[in-house]
């Protein structure tokens, strides 16, 4: 796992690449690399942050020029079918000089053109400099799990593996894209393609970008969708044939994530997800696994001892760690700076702890990310379905939300912890909240939007100034042509998981230099899922029923079954005592940005939070987030 950057400008400008670079050396501290190309009239200029995991010799030092010297690549991320690749090219006359997949990548590119990107299974974010075409290219891999970002005000273009490298340039103008905040107090994320800097965008997952060094042009095209794995003919196979070539495909893409020249380990939440993938890497093998875990002294949090049993019952090496409140609390003022845009998941935080466990003894960490949006996980899939009806009843409809109305999240969080250890609900302040959302909406697609947003739409309304981009919703909008639970998986794998989850694990790993691997990602995966039918992907009431069917074989039903969790913080505490001092800082009425913010309804949520209120939560830690994120950055 690396960080790249590049630009363009009519002189050498090494100095600058040196700078962009050093801001983001957590992404690559074992070397630092330069190019510098004349193609016409522009000097090209790449730069590579290396973190060392295929060929750890001078061999593999990028960015990498061909031996003819008119190609050039600044790789980050992994092809783990390199060696295969290779064969095929070194059939075709190519010789190697390295034993690094970055060698491939270029040469393939070269033998192929960019029907190369067909061939690879892995992560990555790259540019490659065609001399010979005057091209500059840029590529993010199918399901983005690397970020690649860049700028273009129609006289500068430049790219990075991180937002923060273009403060360092100084053609990049910075200035506040104010049409993407309502998205941000929404979602707890700006969605792709937009940034929260003006003429600075996320390329998309499964495109590329040519940029056309004479015209100073670009072109984006797309080269994957999994749209397209969605809108193909389900697949004409009973439940053990599927089972047998989904096994077959887990075993591929999870043993393919192993290949390394350090150690791996894996992170062990004792999720279905993560044991499915510590299960399968676990069989066969002489060497025991390392497995990580991180723990809250605060048991509702907990998730430790779970993942112990686990990694028990599979035999595991496993390290946990509990994590004390005040080593939580110090990371928060670290993420503006990580995450280089306002974000609001706080599990971001946990993301970072286990990371840093886990750099103590290997440098990649495998995790179970996708699985939900892949396998059908999430709970929100089946109330929306169950409720999807109520749209054809207004009485029905009428009845739910005035029976919601009577009861807040508060009394909801109380009735919860009555209950019996075994049926409580994690999370239950915020689920409750985003399903009262949900039945106030008008339509399906609202109804899912509302219960995939931390904060209605209409309250964002009231809380900012500023109306959002229209342009940015495209992604969220369901096309109605297939089932309901496959419209919401396919909507939550383009947004969520991209643009938060992939997000969240990427600057949390990269923050230490450990390398992150989602072998639940693996393209091969999602295309076949996609074509299998619904009844097979939620039966007998079970979400994620055929990757369950699997991980059964390895762990005992009795050990793995349990409620859904997830990373969590202890944040209404936190808000309402630890970080109430941040609180009263940040949302101080007399600091806030009066022409963003509605400054009195910052004042009523704020004064609600500080005597106890639960539903304006999130409200309030997105607008630390974004004050904090605004006060290290402007």
């Amino acid at each position: 796992m690396c960080g790249i950057v590049g630009f363009l400008k009519e002189r050498k400008d090494n100095e600058t690449v040196d700078r962009m670079l050093r801001v983001q050396d957590h992404r690559g501290p074992d070397d630092r690399g330069i190019s510098v190309k004349q193609a016409g009239e522009q000097y090209v200029h790449f730069g590579h942050n290396r973190l060392s995991i295929q060929d750890l010799s001078l061999h593999g030092h990028q960015p990498f020029v061909s031996d003819c010297g008119d190609y050039v690549l600044a790789f980050n991320g992994e092809v783990y079918n390199f060696k295969a690749i290779r064969i095929e090219l070194e059939k075709l006359g190519y010789a190697f000089v390295s034993e690094s997949d970055t060698e491939v990548v270029l040469y393939a590119y070269k033998a192929w053109g960019m029907a190369c990107l067909e061939k690879f299974i892995g992560m990555f974010a790259f540019s490659i400099l065609d001399i010979k075409k005057k091209r500059v290219i840029l590529v993010r891999d199918r399901a983005g799990v690397k970020p690649l970002y860049y700028y273009d005000d129609g006289e500068d273009f430049m790219f990075s593996s991180e937002l923060k490298s273009f403060q360092k340039h100084p053609s990049f103008k910075k200035e506040l894209n104010k049409e993407s905040l309502p998205y941000y107090f929404q979602f707890g994320y700006i969605p792709a393609p937009h940034t929260v800097f003006k003429n600075t965008y996320k390329l998309r997952p499964g495109h590329y970008l040519e940029y056309d060094l004479q015209e100073k042009s670009s072109a984006i095209i797309k080269y994957w969708d999994v749209d397209a794995s969605y809108e193909r003919e389900k697949l004409d196979m009973d439940e053990s044939e599927i089972l047998n070539a989904l096994d077959a495909l887990l075993v591929d893409a999870t043993e393919l994530r192993m290949v390394s020249d350090v150690p791996v380990g894996l992170f062990l939440s004792g999720g279905y997800d993560s044991s499915l993938v510590t299960a399968l890497l676990s069989r066969n093998r002489d060497r025991k696994l390392h497995t990580f875990s991180i723990g809250f002294d605060e048991k509702q949090y907990d998730e430790a001892e779970h993942a112990k049993i686990i990694a028990q019952h599979l035999g595991t090496e496993h390290t946990e760690y509990y994590v004390s409140q005040k080593e939580m609390l110090e990371k928060v003022e670290s993420l503006p700076f990580y995450y280089d845009e306002p974000f609001g998941d706080s599990s971001a935080i946990p993301m970072m702890m286990v990371s840093e466990l886990a750099k103590k003894d290997v440098k990649v960490a495998l995790s179970g990310d996708g699985g939900d949006e892949t396998f059908c996980g999430y709970s929100k899939y089946f109330y929306l379905q169950k409720f999807s009806s109520l749209f054809s009843s207004r009485f029905k409809k009428s009845m739910l939300q005035t029976a919601l109305r009577t009861v807040n999240a508060k009394s909801v969080e109380s009735i919860n912890s009555m209950l019996p250890r075994g049926m409580r609900q994690t999370n239950i302040t915020d689920k409750y909240s985003k399903f009262k959302r949900a039945v106030e909406a008008d339509s399906f697609e609202e109804m899912f939007l509302n219960a995939s947003s931390y904060v209605d739409s209409r309250e964002v309304t009231r809380l900012l100034k500023v109306r959002p981009d229209s342009e940015l919703f495209k992604d969220f909008r369901m096309y109605g042509g297939s089932t309901l639970l496959d419209e919401m998986m396919r909507v939550d794998y383009k947004t969520f998981m991209v643009d938060d989850v992939l997000t969240k694990v990427d600057r949390a790993t990269m923050s230490v230099g450990l390398e992150g691997r989602e072998p639940l990602l693996d393209h091969r995966i999602i295309e076949f899922m996609a074509r299998v039918p619904v009844s097979l992907k939620y039966k007998q009431q079970q979400s994620k029923y055929l990757s369950r069917q699997i991980l059964y074989k390895y762990v005992p039903q009795s050990i793995v079954d349990k409620p859904k969790a997830g990373f969590q913080v202890p944040l209404k505490e936190w808000l309402q005592k630890d970080l109430k001092h941040l609180v009263e800082r940040y949302l101080d009425p007399s600091k806030i940005d009066d022409e963003i913010f509605d400054i009195a309804e910052v004042e009523r949520i704020r004064q609600e939070v500080l005597i106890g209120d639960v539903e304006n939560i999130s409200k309030v830690w997105f607008i630390m987030m974004y004050e904090m994120w605004k006060e290290r950055w402007f």
